[in-house]
């Protein structure tokens, strides 16, 4: 009887050690820092603790270029994640891996999950689907440019603080005013190619690049040396030497000093938002982008930003099949509302905006849904979108060039001459090297 004791207490010991089922881990790489880091890793714990058969791991990997050459050198060395977090400008690339890739609409149908890309905003479905009508990536944190500004500061300048600038004449007009106010940095732009070059064509309804922004065919070359852009660079680098736009750096690095209050106005992603609304110690404000109102059509709408999620290959079904089970989880109009309020990133389903319109937050929070009516206007073949191949190289030339106007290197011309010449020749070769 003890004997037979003893092996039912060793039974049960040995049932309390032995693990659980295996949960499948489903790696994904991301490029989201401060609080959007901690919105992802939110994400991925909210769906873990909803069930018990997946494990959805978070990790950070650099910059949006620095992860996507990570992911190319883990894909050809065979451990790529299952789930790649990619900018918009390397949609192109990424749709011309054929072989590293699989078609979220494919991922969704093959694990039995709903997935309906007219449920999404047109704008953003569109972009992230092929010819054929496949949607080949999953619309994740999708964003658009939008014009922030401090309201204090506005205030101590004498200027209006219930609305923002809207035309490019009155930001000069409010930048001088900040300047007279005793303000050294009245205005600022981060993304400067996205913001000032991207979006400003779609916003004015002008070609960035032929064959419909690239959207139509990777024979596409760009555009930026029209009369339009021209006019633009040289009242920002007028603004430049006057002191009233200063030139703070690429990508998001000049968003730290409208956090700070040293910058009153901004041009950037509405991906900030969540940011200004948790550090941010000033009353401030959220607009659409300025346009030159003589140019006939403007404003249009402005462009997707942000990133999608890439499926990659090589992966086991029941992988897979967590996979889809996740992206399920992030698109239910419930976590799509609570992540767009959190972090001003766009509510990529109509459902998700109706519910966030339906909880009076854009009432609550005047400006948090100027990201979506920009998207939603009427969309042209010139605001599409743009997707071009080796974007990354092109946005690093538009940085190059335009620095060199910024520091009176360059006249205007002369930089938007280069930035076409060098862009094509990255066009060529990309359109050469896929030709396939």
């Amino acid at each position: 009887m003890k004997f037979m004791r003893l092996a039912s207490v060793a039974a049960l010991a040995a049932a309390m050690a032995a693990p659980a089922v295996a949960q499948t881990e489903i790696q994904w790489w991301h490029s989201m820092t401060a609080v959007n880091g901690e919105w992802v890793n939110d994400l991925a714990r909210q769906f873990n603790e909803s069930q018990k058969e997946y494990k959805v791991v978070p990790t950070y990997k650099g910059s949006y270029d620095e992860s996507m050459t990570a992911s190319i050198a883990a894909f050809r060395a065979g451990n790529a994640p299952h789930i790649l977090q990619v900018f918009e400008v390397g949609t192109a690339t990424m749709m011309a891996s054929k072989s590293a890739i699989i078609p979220v609409g494919q991922v969704m149908k093959d694990a039995g999950e709903k997935f309906d890309p007219s449920g999404y905003i047109s704008a953003v479905a569109g972009y992230y689907t092929a010819p054929n009508g496949q949607m080949l990536s999953f619309p994740f944190n999708s964003s658009t440019t939008i014009f922030y500004f401090n309201k204090d500061a506005f205030k101590a300048a004498g200027l209006p603080t219930d609305k923002a600038p809207s035309t490019w004449p009155e930001v000069v007009v409010a930048a001088a005013k900040l300047k007279a106010a005793g303000h050294k940095c009245p205005f600022t732009t981060a993304w400067q190619g996205w913001t000032q070059l991207e979006s400003f064509s779609a916003w004015h309804n002008v070609e960035f690049a032929s064959k419909a922004n690239g959207l139509q065919g990777m024979d596409a070359r760009l555009k930026v040396d029209s009369p339009l852009h021209l006019r633009h660079i040289e009242n920002l680098a007028n603004m430049a030497k006057q002191g009233l736009f200063i030139y703070k750096g690429r990508g998001n690095v000049p968003e730290a000093s409208f956090v700070s209050g040293e910058c009153a106005m901004i041009n950037t992603s509405s991906g900030f938002y969540g940011n200004v609304a948790k550090n941010a110690k000033f009353a401030y404000g959220l607009a659409p982008l300025p346009y030159y109102p003589d140019v006939p059509g403007a404003p249009q709408n402005t462009v997707i930003g942000g990133a999608s999620l890439w499926v990659m290959s090589g992966k086991k079904p029941a992988e897979y099949k967590g996979v889809a089970k996740f992206f399920s989880f992030i698109s239910t109009p419930e976590v799509q509302s609570a992540s767009h309020k959190r972090t001003g990133y766009l509510p990529v389903t109509t459902a998700a905006y109706k519910l966030t319109e339906e909880s009076g937050f854009y009432q609550q929070n005047p400006g948090t849904d100027v990201a979506v009516t920009q998207m939603i206007r009427k969309v042209t073949d010139k605001s599409r979108g743009i997707r071009l191949g080796n974007y990354v190289q092109i946005r690093a030339i538009e940085d190059e060039e335009l620095e060199q106007v910024w520091n009176g290197k360059k006249t205007p011309k002369e930089a938007l001459d280069s930035i076409v010449k060098r862009g094509n020749e990255q066009l060529e070769r990309f359109q050469k090297a896929n030709k396939g």
